[in-house]
């Protein structure tokens, strides 16, 4: 799978017309400089070439240097993907623990007041689309009431002489993280809700459930066992919608001066900075895949119907 996702990505992004020496030649490079520089980089050997050239430098743990920054990769990518991945897992962690949460309840009031009560502003805030609802929480938390940074990881002189993980555990850095993480948990959070609640409906009118219920079972401990059985759905497409998170946080990141990969992909992306840009998705496609397999390992532990005995 993974071999498949790395030759899409190398047809995919050589697809697109031109190349980073596109943007040399529109400020004015001539045409001389540009072939040295498409020869020194690769770009002239045919597609084939380029493509095993690719493979094989991979194999070996080498990710290639970035044409426009003309730095090693890993060590453009790394930070902004830890700033990224800082700020979406907890999010989306905590996103899917309180959606589950919101989803038992209103599933197991289904009809009722309570239901409407949450259901209703958890579909509304995840319509609205992820710049919008970063927008407004900028106007209303850091214009209207000064509570919060309106933008960026840390202040201008915050990271000055320290280690570059000592800035994440200040609470500079937590003054600047509340904005970013509630614009995440807000977009996400319907997700989980509304499948658990699907589930958790669909738990309750099974004969174990209603079993469970004739043996005199309190309805806490009634729920509990509900919410078990179905949570498997949402335990399924968390890595998914992890993974999406990371990968799709573009326009938070964007509308709050966040310094991640989101932003960053979309810079290599236009700046035809392929290195980068593959890497970055390989990332993705592996933690996609590989959350999957444990998911699957995962199912046996929650639910034992499914175990596979010796």
């Amino acid at each position: 799978m993974l071999f498949l996702v790395l030759t899409a990505l190398f047809v995919l992004f050589r697809s697109m017309p031109g190349d980073f020496t596109t943007q040399m030649a529109a400020a004015g490079a001539n045409e001389a400089a540009l072939a040295r520089i498409r020869e020194q980089w690769g770009l002239n050997e045919p597609l084939y070439v380029q493509y095993f050239e690719y493979i094989k430098n991979l194999l070996r743990g080498d990710l290639g240097q970035s044409p426009v920054y003309r730095v090693d990769v890993w060590e453009f990518v790394k930070l902004r993907m830890f700033n990224t991945f800082i700020l979406v897992a907890p999010a989306m962690t905590f996103t899917y623990l309180f959606g589950s949460v919101v989803g038992t309840i209103a599933g197991s009031k289904r009809g009722g007041l309570l239901e409407r009560i949450g259901i209703v502003p958890v579909i509304t805030t995840g319509s609205f689309p992820a710049f919008f609802t970063s927008i407004v929480l900028i106007v209303v938390f850091a214009d209207w009431f000064n509570l919060f940074p309106t933008s960026g990881m840390l202040s201008a002189t915050s990271a000055t002489g320290l280690e570059w993980w000592e800035p994440y555990l200040s609470w500079d850095f937590a003054h600047h993280y509340v904005l970013p993480f509630t614009a995440v948990f807000l977009r996400y959070l319907f997700i989980p809700s509304l499948i658990m609640r699907t589930s958790v409906v669909e738990v309750m009118g099974q004969d174990h459930t209603e079993y469970h219920r004739l043996t005199g079972i309190s309805p806490t401990k009634r729920l509990r066992h509900v919410a078990k059985h179905a949570s498997l759905p949402v335990i399924t497409i968390y890595p998914v919608s992890l993974a999406r998170a990371l990968g799709g946080v573009v326009l938070i990141e964007t509308v709050f001066n966040w310094p991640g990969i989101g932003f960053t992909l979309v810079e290599a992306v236009l700046g035809r900075d392929y290195p980068v840009v593959q890497f970055v998705f390989f990332i993705v496609a592996t933690f996609v895949i590989l959350s999957n397999f444990v998911v699957d390992l995962v199912y046996g532990v929650i639910d034992p119907r499914i175990r596979i005995d010796d």
